[in-house]
């Protein structure tokens, strides 16, 4: 563990030893990422965004008997069938989960009832209008969404322009999200008044990922400007949400054509297989242990801090070395401040 600890209100608010939240991605992050990332001393989020509530059930479970410390459930109301959005809400509020993430549009009705259902609300936003929206309905942290930001984004403005105006308009704790995957990222994060960061990409490659082997090793040999920002990618998600993945051979086949996409518009053409599901070119599914087919065709999520990472490695190591270096840095910074 680092020698000194960064005490944030995210900290205080959570629980956690240090002031890292790892991202709930649909798919990748399951009961190991999300158990090594809060055994560590982060915020581990489960990813169960679409799920059966019995994997709900059974992630929750395994996660909790992998260690005792605070965790969250990541769900998207916005891109889930009413139906299945109640029966994935039953399951975390009948198994007491400590908190619950929610992302992309901003339902207040939702916000009230998973408080009055025990559990504490993250809510990741894209703008300030959103910010303020899920502050006043009651959100305990919200989580700033930058465009450097892997996976669906919902954010127009670079982390460095809209976190200051998030900072103006709330004042409830927030975290930074988008192109931050080491300790430098961290530190710039705080002292840009952030009271700590949530990270995808940084641990989407990590050892206890349920990514698939394909998926992580383009991660690690991938730079920032391997990213790029469509709507290519939309089958299975309500139209007009972006993504940002590595190039591959479907997004160079697109040329110049990379927006103006619809989920219904898209031709249906398989190219892989999840337990009978079929895994369809053009969709939102990215490549997992679960699956097989042509993963170079699919969609390879990354944020713009991919290439800080260059080996596959357990999740409390990149944890670890992101807080010794943050702490570093920002004692460099504070050897900066002398008397006038």
């Amino acid at each position: 563990m680092p020698e000194q600890q960064l005490v944030t209100r995210l900290t205080a608010a959570l629980e956690c030893r240090h002031p890292v939240i790892s991202a709930g991605m649909g798919g990748p992050a399951r009961a190991a990422l999300a158990a090594a990332i809060s055994a560590a001393g982060g915020f581990g989020l489960l990813g169960m965004v679409r799920e059966p509530p019995a994997l709900i059930e059974r992630e929750i479970a395994a996660l909790r008997a992998a260690t005792e410390r605070p965790f969250g459930v990541n769900l998207i109301p916005f891109s889930t069938a009413p139906q299945l959005l109640e029966d994935e809400l039953a399951v975390c509020f009948n198994a007491r989960v400590p908190a619950m993430c929610y992302f992309w549009e901003v339902y207040p009705a939702l916000i009230e009832r998973t408080k009055k259902a025990g559990a504490m609300v993250l809510y990741q936003v894209g703008s300030v209008d959103d910010a303020r929206l899920a502050a006043r309905a009651g959100a305990d942290i919200v989580i700033v969404q930058g465009i450097e930001a892997g996976g669906h984004v919902k954010a127009k403005l670079p982390l460095a322009s809209l976190l200051p105006r998030v900072l103006d308009a709330i004042d409830i704790p927030m975290a930074a999200s988008g192109g931050i995957a080491n300790g430098r990222g961290l530190a710039a994060a705080l002292a840009m008044g952030a009271d700590g960061v949530h990270c995808g990409t940084a641990f989407l490659g990590a050892t206890e990922s349920f990514a698939h082997d394909y998926h992580k090793q383009r991660l690690i040999a991938a730079q920032p400007e391997d990213t790029v920002l469509t709507d290519l990618f939309c089958i299975n998600w309500p139209p007009h949400a972006p993504v940002r993945v590595l190039r591959n051979s479907v997004v160079e086949g697109a040329g110049d054509k990379l927006w103006g996409h619809h989920p219904d518009e898209m031709p249906r053409i398989a190219i892989g297989e999840e337990e009978g599901r079929p895994i369809m070119k053009f969709s939102t599914d990215s490549p997992l242990q679960s699956m097989s087919g042509d993963f170079e065709q699919m969609a390879l999520y990354a944020g713009q801090g991919v290439g800080m990472e260059r080996t596959i490695r357990p999740a409390s190591a990149i944890l670890h070395d992101m807080v010794t270096d943050a702490v570093d840095a920002l004692r460099r910074v504070q050897q900066m401040v002398r008397p006038a």
